[in-house]
C-alpha cells in the first residue's frame, strides 16, 4: 500500500493536477471568504466551512478522476492488478493519495482562520467542529468520487461520473425538504451528506454523523474493491 501511496501522490505533484485543484480550491475559498466574512466584518467560521460544500461537490472530482480511469485508459490496470501488492492495497493507496492532497488543501485553508485570530476572535471549540464535519464530508466525497471512477473508461469520463455522482447527492438533499411522506423524507436525510454535516455547521460534535461518515467511506471502498476485483477475473477470463 505505501508504495501505490507514494506513487499517487507523487503523480500529483509530477503533474499540474495537485498544484491546480489546491490553486483553485484556495481561490474559491478566498473569494468566498472575502464576500462572506471580510465585507461583513464577520468571524463566523462554521458558516464560511459549510459555504465549501459546494467546491468539493464540483472539485473532488478532480483529485479522483485519473486514480482508476486513467490506469483503464493506458492498459495499465491488468499490470498493476497482478502486482504482488493486494487489490486492497491498491485501493487504499490511491484513496489515501487524494485524502492527502485534499488535507493539504484544509491546511493551507487555516491561512482563513489565522485572518480571524489576528482581526476578531476564534473559538478553538468552534474551529474544532466545524474542521472535523469539513475534512469527514470531504473524506466521504472522494471516496465517493473514487468509486465512481470505476466506472470511466478515461479521465474525462472519470470526471463526468464522479460529478454526476455529488450532483444526484446534492438533488436528493434538495429533494428531501420537498417530501411530506415523513418515512421518505427521514430516509433521504439518513443517506445525506449535507444533512449529516448540520450538527457540525450548529457547533455540535455529532457521534452519529462521526460514524455515519467514516461508514459511508468504508463502504465506498468496499464498493470500489469489488468492481475491481469482478473487473479483474472478468477480463481475465476473457482474455
Amino acid at each position: 500500500m505505501r508504495t501505490v501511496f507514494k506513487r499517487e501522490l507523487a503523480a500529483y505533484f509530477r503533474t499540474p493536477t495537485g498544484y491546480v485543484f489546491i490553486a483553485i480550491f484556495l481561490g474559491l475559498s478566498g473569494l468566498i471568504f472575502y464576500l462572506g466574512n471580510l465585507r461583513t466584518f464577520s468571524g463566523d467560521l462554521l458558516t464560511f466551512l459549510a459555504q465549501l460544500r459546494l467546491l468539493c461537490m464540483l472539485l473532488c472530482p478532480m483529485l479522483t478522476m485519473r486514480l482508476i480511469s486513467e490506469e483503464r485508459q493506458k492498459k495499465t490496470d491488468q499490470l498493476l492488478m497482478t502486482s504482488p501488492v493486494s487489490l486492497g492495497s491498491i485501493v487504499l493507496g490511491k484513496y489515501l493519495a487524494a485524502a492527502t492532497v485534499m488535507l493539504i488543501t484544509i491546511l493551507l485553508l487555516n491561512g482563513f482562520s489565522l485572518i480571524i485570530i489576528l482581526y476578531g476572535k476564534l473559538y478553538v471549540g468552534e474551529w474544532f467542529v466545524g474542521h472535523l464535519g469539513f475534512v469527514l464530508q470531504s473524506l466521504a466525497f472522494i471516496a465517493l468520487d473514487l468509486f465512481m471512477s470505476c466506472f470511466g473508461k478515461n479521465q474525462i469520463t472519470g470526471a463526468i461520473a464522479g460529478f454526476a455522482a455529488n450532483f444526484f447527492l446534492w438533488l436528493t438533499d434538495l429533494l428531501a425538504g420537498q417530501v411530506s411522506i415523513g418515512w421518505i423524507r427521514d430516509s433521504l436525510n439518513f443517506v445525506s451528506l449535507y444533512a449529516r454535516y448540520e450538527p457540525f455547521q450548529l457547533g455540535q460534535l455529532s457521534y452519529a454523523s462521526i460514524l455515519f461518515f467514516v461508514s459511508f467511506i468504508a463502504v465506498c471502498l468496499v464498493c470500489t474493491f469489488r468492481v475491481l476485483d469482478a473487473r479483474r477475473f472478468s477480463e481475465g477470463g476473457a482474455a
